[in-house]
């Protein structure tokens, strides 16, 4: 009898365990877990500069146009994913990057897509921009990048 009492018991405690397990989340919302590098640039924050758009305007006045678009660039990256949680991985590209920021604010959204359609010109098309169009991207860099309280409440 005892014996009968006992796995009763075992099997009654399985049957609790098994139904605690299932009232749990089924599809837990996975963590999010920023790259360091998208393809070979470094988008950590404490890899750039804490004035990304003045910085890159000096690469830019001091003839570095190159380093000035890439600093622009990582910075682009870096704030999308560390400030506005954007899901990009480390293969994501650039036409990637302009749909996911379709879901910021119009005037974000701009900013992106007008900084790596100039981006693309110049890396991939040889095109070099205008200094005004660079000192327009650079002097915005905060401002079209930054989050702001109306953003955390969003």
């Amino acid at each position: 009898v005892w014996l009968a009492v006992a796995a009763l018991a075992a099997v009654l405690v399985l049957a609790i365990v098994r139904l605690v397990r299932s009232i749990g989340p089924r599809n837990p919302v996975p963590k999010f877990e920023a790259p360091t590098h998208v393809r070979d640039l470094d988008i950590r924050p404490e890899s750039l500069p804490d004035d990304i758009g003045a910085a890159a305007l000096g690469l830019w006045n001091d003839g570095q146009h190159r380093g000035a678009l890439s600093l622009l660039y990582r910075g682009l990256l870096s704030r999308l994913v560390h400030v506005h949680r954007l899901p990009i991985r480390e293969s994501t590209t650039e036409g990637d990057c302009i749909d996911l920021a379709a879901s910021l604010s119009a005037q974000r959204s701009d900013y992106v897509v007008r900084l790596i359609r100039i981006w693309q010109l110049a890396v991939y098309g040889g095109h070099e921009p205008v200094s005004e169009e660079i000192q327009a991207l650079c002097s915005h860099f905060d401002a079209a990048l930054t989050a702001t309280a109306q953003d955390a409440t969003a």
